[in-house]
């Protein structure tokens, strides 16, 4: 692999969700680790899955792979790093101020924005930890779906830049002296990030084209903030034993479309190509097989049956209401925005006013969508609009009685990269709120970045309780979430271990909050597609294995089948919801 020729100490993979990063990131360590070196393994994913992958609970501290000789592995959980962080502003107060104030400051340290920047700190440890660099050859990270990557590690030098400039409102994230003592820190971990000597980025795609371009947005967006250079890792690649009835056919013809238009800036950076794999990539023995061409022949095989499950039947289910909100989630890379385009084509086909919107900060509805259709409104939550719109929501309305000495001070707070959460939860509230009237899909962020939208949702439910008390009456967007007659979240996952397991986990999550998933979706179902090949059938075997597991987890299940052809434009979007023929 060119990727792992003479490495340095820490190494970032990176790309769209849903590309196989953690398996390759997995793969890696364990060959550095096979190699005679000492390597610890870290997920800064807020749905990390690396213990998944290998069996193990693993978790905030480091933990030994025991199949593995001298490879660890360390998961930072957003919860755990969050608790510690609000520990560590607080206790140096507690005894000195009274228990209003602290509880005070500990409502303040309950959001979101705290959960990410906690998180971020443990990150920046990790790169400037004298202990772990001399207790480790290689650190490798397996780095959150791309938008939460790039807001990850763009922190160091927006937080540098923030902190160098003056502090901002202690109200937005707890008093600023739990930053200010690792100012050093923060610095030390961007110059980390931009030495090419001791840090590899790997970008990781698929042979399909949103992934491409997801990784060549992310490339120059690292490029902005100082780190250059790069490997390109292309992941599961259909190989020749894949066969050539028409579904093996039509994929080779898109992943060779894919690659031949990869942008020159990508092009440039030297590229590994790893083969898609009969059997999932869980556990040692699999992980091995990864770099390692025709590991995993597959025997002969028989055809697989899966129950007929429509995606129409839903559609048929949600639409008597005639409005609500549907909530399309899951890992990154499931098909999210497939399936929420397709129902939205579905219900205003139907004559419905339909809103179809997006909090992806890959936001691929237009190119999914490739048209238009009467009484469908298409419309995508921008984070740099959002803030935009918040900052000078907030400057005409706090700053509006401030002299210049306050507006400066607001103006400078609101450069906080913690603003960003609160401005994309505006605008989600808004959504909310429109489907009182009319039908609003969601076509939501990648797992980790929906989880902690939804922690803004639940922070403000808990503030506005607070501040109207016992037996006032109001309406937050977490209440109408919380819903079943008004919102229906449909998760949507692939036929495969890991997408399952982290679509289970978002379900234990949202039952917590209140809100029960009302049905599930299995996407680019192979199995369903009927594969004639042995390769397409073992892999289809260890679909129907995943489709069981979701069919015990789910009250409504759909599977849509993969296709020769790509559900792009209103046409084909429609055809996955359209109506079964009438029987007698």
């Amino acid at each position: 692999m060119k990727f792992l020729h003479n490495p340095p100490r820490f190494l970032f993979f990176t790309g769209k969700g849903g590309v196989g990063k953690t398996s390759v990131a997995c793969a890696a360590a364990m060959e550095l680790a096979e190699r005679g070196r000492r390597v610890l393994l870290v997920s800064t994913d807020p749905a990390s899955n690396i213990g998944q992958v290998f069996g193990l609970t693993i978790g905030n501290t480091v933990t030994p792979i025991v199949a593995i000789a001298g490879l660890s592995a360390l998961e930072i959980d957003p919860e755990q790093a969050a608790d510690a962080y609000r520990e560590r502003i607080i206790a140096p107060v507690r005894g000195l101020l009274p228990e209003r104030e602290l509880a005070s400051i500990a409502e303040g340290l309950s959001g979101s924005c705290t959960t990410e920047v906690a998180s971020f700190d443990e990150f920046t440890n990790l790169l400037t930890d004298d202990s772990l660099l001399t207790t480790y050859d290689h650190i490798v990270f397996d780095t959150a779906p791309t938008g939460h990557t790039i807001r990850l590690l763009q922190l160091p030098g927006s937080w540098t830049e923030f902190l160098d400039a003056g502090k901002g409102d202690p109200s937005c994230l707890g008093p600023l002296s739990g930053l200010d003592k690792h100012k050093t820190v923060y610095a030390a971990a961007v110059a980390a990030l931009a030495d090419p000597a001791r840090t590899r980025l790997v970008l990781v795609a698929r042979a399909q084209a949103s992934a491409v371009a997801e990784i060549d947005r992310t490339f120059g967006e690292l490029e902005q903030i100082g780190i250059l250079g790069g490997y390109v890792v292309i992941n599961g690649v259909l190989p020749n034993q894949a066969g050539t009835e028409p579904i093996a056919t039509a994929v080779r013809t898109r992943e060779e479309a894919a690659l031949s238009g990869i942008p020159a800036r990508l092009a440039a950076l030297p590229r590994d190509i790893l083969e898609l794999k009969a059997g999932n990539m869980v556990g040692v023995a699999a992980l091995r097989t990864l770099f390692r061409p025709g590991a995993d022949r597959a025997d002969s095989q028989t055809r697989v049956d899966v129950p007929d499950a429509p995606l129409g039947a839903f559609v048929d289910e949600l639409e008597p209401t005639g409005h609500g909100l549907i909530l399309c989630m899951g890992k990154g890379g499931v098909g999210k925005t497939t399936i929420a385009a397709a129902l939205a084509v579905a219900l205003a086909q139907r004559g419905h006013a339909v809103h179809l919107t997006t909090t992806d900060p890959a936001a691929h509805l237009a190119a999914t969508l490739h048209g238009s259709l009467p009484g469908l409104r298409v419309s995508r939550i921008d984070p740099e609009e959002a803030i935009r719109e918040y900052r000078d929501h907030v400057m005409a309305t706090k700053g509006k009685n401030l002299d210049d000495d306050g507006r400066a001070a607001l103006a400078e707070d609101l450069l906080s990269p913690c603003t960003d959460e609160v401005a994309v939860f505006r605008q989600f509230s808004q959504a909310v709120h429109e489907s009182r009237h009319e039908f609003v899909v969601v076509d939501t962020a990648p797992t980790g970045h929906t989880l902690l939208l939804l922690d803004a949702t639940g922070a403000y439910h808990r503030e506005i309780a607070r501040q109207m008390g016992e037996g006032m009456a109001f309406v937050t967007p977490l209440m109408r979430l919380q819903d079943p007659a008004l919102t229906k979240v449909l998760l949507v996952t692939l036929a495969e271990t890991t997408p399952v397991l982290e679509a289970a986990g978002l379900q234990d999550d949202l039952v917590r909050a209140g809100i029960q998933p009302w049905g599930w979706v299995v996407n680019n179902s192979i199995a369903a597609a009927h594969p004639e090949t042995p390769f397409l059938q073992a892999r289809a075997a260890n679909e129907a294995i995943q489709i069981d597991e979701v069919h015990a987890r789910a009250d409504r299940v759909a599977i849509v089948p993969l296709l020769a052809d790509e559900p792009i434009g209103v046409d084909r979007l429609a055809a996955l919801t359209a109506r079964a023929p009438q029987t007698a």
